[in-house]
């Protein structure tokens, strides 16, 4: 997937919008599911688990429209977020690769994902989120956003700039540990595969990349859940957010919506290296000098 170092960087930020935006509109019925059971319930009242049921349900109950709300603002949301994480990526991990292998270890792997997921977050992905997330919630309540546009400006005027910013402790914590393990483990696994010479096709990048988002949603899923609940419709701070979790469900419910986002990242990890590969084996020859060559 990733490319030489001499690899423009507008391949690196062009591909991975155009993936991230594939791949967001793709599954977010998915990710809509995991937010509406993360969000706060009635007490006592059950959720189930099986991401099907909820977008089911959903549909039955307030049509197919419903399930795509907030999902404009989350595709914008991943055309930046995935432009500007393959970018820094690309960029970090070339500082920290062994010269003569041109590889990184699992480790280096780890911390190159782990830094680019920090400037996603700052850059784009805690005002998207944000914004989608309270779109999703307000939809099930009050329904008083009219439109993606309308809930930036009501944000804006009732919390300031820093209104889209809420929750921002747990994005980042979110992304950054989200980034480390589905680029490191992505990146792991090729390395491993082009060691013991296995041949590099659509089917290996979409079975690596779901492997990388099974590791990714099962140890960053607290950190989304307490995002969510920092970024529903009324808001709440970090430490708010962390002890209804707790009141709630206790600890087993920083997992809340496991299920929900493995449905999504299994696939979602699948089209998004697929759709980056297919993207910058397109754009590499455009922009690439032709006597530098091409990684294979």
């Amino acid at each position: 997937m990733m490319q030489e170092a001499n690899t423009p960087w507008t391949v690196s930020l062009l591909a991975g919008g155009f993936a991230g935006a594939v791949e967001g509109a793709a599954t977010y019925p998915f990710e809509f599911a995991k937010t509406r059971v993360q969000l706060r319930q009635e007490v006592g009242k059950p959720t189930p688990k099986n991401p099907f049921k909820v977008v089911a349900q959903v549909y039955q109950r307030e049509g197919l429209s419903a399930l795509y709300k907030g999902c404009s603002t989350l595709v914008i949301g991943s055309i930046g977020k995935d432009g500007v994480r393959f970018l820094s990526f690309d960029t970090i991990k070339n500082q920290f690769k062994d010269p003569e292998t041109g590889t990184l270890t699992p480790m280096r792997n780890l911390a190159a994902g782990m830094l680019s997921g920090v400037v996603a977050s700052i850059t784009c992905v805690t005002p998207t989120e944000r914004i989608k997330t309270a779109l999703i919630d307000d939809a099930r309540n009050e329904k008083r956003y009219m439109s993606m546009t309308h809930c930036i400006k009501t944000v804006l005027k009732e919390d300031g700039f820093i209104g889209l910013y809420r929750g921002f402790a747990g994005t980042t914590l979110k992304q950054a540990g989200a980034t480390a393990f589905r680029m490191g483990t992505y990146n792991t696994l090729k390395d491993y595969e082009k060691k013991h010479d296995i041949a590099q096709n659509t089917a290996t990048n979409f079975a690596n990349g779901s492997v990388a988002g099974i590791v990714t949603t099962l140890t960053t899923q607290p950190f989304d859940t307490i995002k969510t609940r920092c970024q529903s419709a009324r808001g709440a701070s970090t430490v708010e957010a962390f002890q209804s979790v707790i009141a709630d469900y206790g600890i087993k419910g920083f997992w809340k919506g496991t299920t929900m986002r493995l449905g999504r990242t299994v696939f979602s990890g699948g089209i998004l290296f697929t759709t980056y590969e297919w993207a910058a084996a397109i754009l590499n020859p455009l922009l690439l000098p032709k006597d530098q060559g091409l990684r294979e």
